[in-house]
């Protein structure tokens, strides 16, 4: 049963900054974005250095594009504070809001008082640097702490010998079962995601922080041509998460006792509700099917049940959105339709507001902030998600206090029941007979196609994953008609399963 409490914990300041330099080569580093998140999360809450030197617990999201070691060490120096515990996360886009979960657990517990959440990447000036030949020169600290979150590979052996476990290859493949489940022809399929990405890139446009301001019309996005190849069927480039940016966001996190003490105004606070975490089969390989996240339907249900608010209720929605398919599908499992008016993102979506590593989720709930400071009596729901569809974190936010205090959902009975829901066996070689479940066309940077990804059922209902090779006529042809349910014939070759369509 979720965990009732008196402790409330209180999200009091949240901090954004985006770096977009005219020469990216003089961008700032990831530890100096994350400084400047953080300076500016105290000043929105209306602290300054005694709120920096009463922190306890330090947590700092994994930065992709540079290995600081001791990230939260080289932080808290530049930031004059000592914490008493860091925690340095595992990859993962869920992290960001698992980690408010589990300091929200500390905070009701006692354990914590006064937290920083923070995060950045700076992959532009990274690259930059690269190609221009120039070492980054950034710090680098020796830890043997070892990483707060699950550390297991995100990708099987299997999978990686198909080429199935990419980002750009998992989400079409659940794209594509998701139109096929529906009964969308690909014609209309095309001017859904092309409608939706507008939406999402219109946002952006408004939002100050976003890394692409343009807004992009549904024709532009839906449109391939040389600068918007195609990458994974259905998805061209500007459907893509973008990696190639500066940006860092930061969170603190008080109990409300520490807040009051600090003289921090409550008219800022933004108040967790409850919280969730839950992951679907670990390997994509493994899944029920390609078209639904039993984890998220119970999750959701769980959380909404426990917080005695329907879906409906909910005015701010941030579904995490590295690829369209994401918050789509996740909005279906939540009980939202489709034709549902509300946005399902806040920022503007990662392949619009920019995709920074694994800490997209806390710009998510730097945005939150502010719109409940403006609307005291609305509730926000944020959804992450990290690997393949694969963890997930959930949690609702008020603008007022929640009536029965900070609950923790789900946990080890939640998962158990996840564990337990049935998928066929995989046939790791396969041969014979099969039908196709989900797929994709994957492209090169010339934008031609290059291979085919399927995942299929043999004729005695095992699971297989194949590749498609063929000439460019072949490839070309999957895109053009519905391949969901189509049959074939499956071979195999040095451990590499090939899948010929009838």
């Amino acid at each position: 049963m979720p965990v009732e409490s008196r402790v409330l914990p209180v999200i009091v300041g949240a901090g954004q900054t985006t770096d977009h330099p005219a020469d990216p080569t003089t961008g700032r580093e990831p530890l100096l974005l994350m400084e400047d998140a953080a300076r500016r999360a105290a000043e929105d809450a209306g602290g300054g250095a005694a709120l920096f030197a009463a922190i306890d617990t330090l947590a700092v999201v994994n930065v992709v594009c540079h290995d600081y070691g001791d990230a939260p060490g080289l932080l808290a120096e530049r930031l004059g504070c000592q914490p008493k515990r860091s925690l340095y996360t595992t990859l993962g886009g869920n992290t960001p809001q698992s980690l408010v979960n589990h300091l929200c657990d500390e905070v009701v517990a006692g354990r914590s008082a006064i937290a920083l959440v923070v995060g950045a990447e700076a992959w532009h000036t990274a690259r930059a640097l690269g190609k221009a030949g120039r070492p980054a020169g950034w710090a680098f600290r020796p830890t043997s702490t070892a990483p707060w979150g699950d550390a297991r590979p995100g990708v099987s052996e299997h999978e990686a010998r198909h080429g199935i476990g990419q980002p750009i290859v998992t989400y079409p493949m659940v794209e594509n079962a998701f139109r096929a489940a529906r009964g969308l022809s690909l014609e209309a399929h095309r001017a859904e995601l092309a409608e939706f990405s507008a939406r999402c890139a219109a946002i952006a446009a408004r939002n100050p922080y976003a890394w692409f301001r343009d807004g992009k019309d549904a024709r532009t996005l839906g449109t391939v041509t040389p600068e918007n190849r195609m990458v994974g069927f259905p998805y061209p480039k500007f459907m893509n998460a973008i990696l190639d940016v500066n940006q860092g966001a930061a969170l603190l996190l008080l109990n409300d006792a520490a807040a009051r003490r600090l003289g921090l105004h409550a008219d800022r606070w933004m108040y967790p509700w409850a919280g969730v975490d839950v992951t679907e089969h670990w390997f994509f390989q493994d899944r029920v099917d390609y078209h639904t996240l039993p984890g998220v339907r119970r999750a959701g249900a769980e959380l909404l049940e426990t917080v005695g608010v329907p879906i409906a209720a909910f005015r701010h929605l941030d579904l995490y959105s590295c690829f369209p398919i994401a918050p789509r599908l996740s909005a279906a499992m939540l009980g939202i339709a489709a034709d549902d008016p509300r946005p399902l993102t806040l920022t503007g979506a990662l392949p619009w507001f920019g995709g920074p590593g694994s800490n997209y989720t806390t710009h998510a709930v730097a945005t939150l902030v502010d719109r409940l400071r403006a609307d005291r009596d609305g509730l926000g729901l944020v959804h992450a998600l990290g690997w393949n569809v694969t963890k997930h974190a959930l949690a609702v936010y008020g603008g007022a206090p929640p009536p029965a205090g900070w609950r923790r959902v789900g946990g080890n009975g939640l998962q158990a029941w996840v564990d337990a829901q049935p998928h066929p066996s995989v046939a790791e070689e396969a041969t014979g007979r099969g039908t196709i479940e989900t797929y994709t066309v994957v492209h090169g940077r010339d934008g031609a196609p290059e291979r085919g990804a399927v995942i299929g059922r043999l004729d005695d209902g095992r699971r297989f994953l194949a590749v498609v090779r063929g000439d460019t006529g072949v490839l070309e042809a999957m895109e053009r008609e519905e391949q969901v349910g189509r049959p074939g014939r499956v071979t195999t070759d040095r451990a590499v399963n090939r899948f010929a369509p009838s």
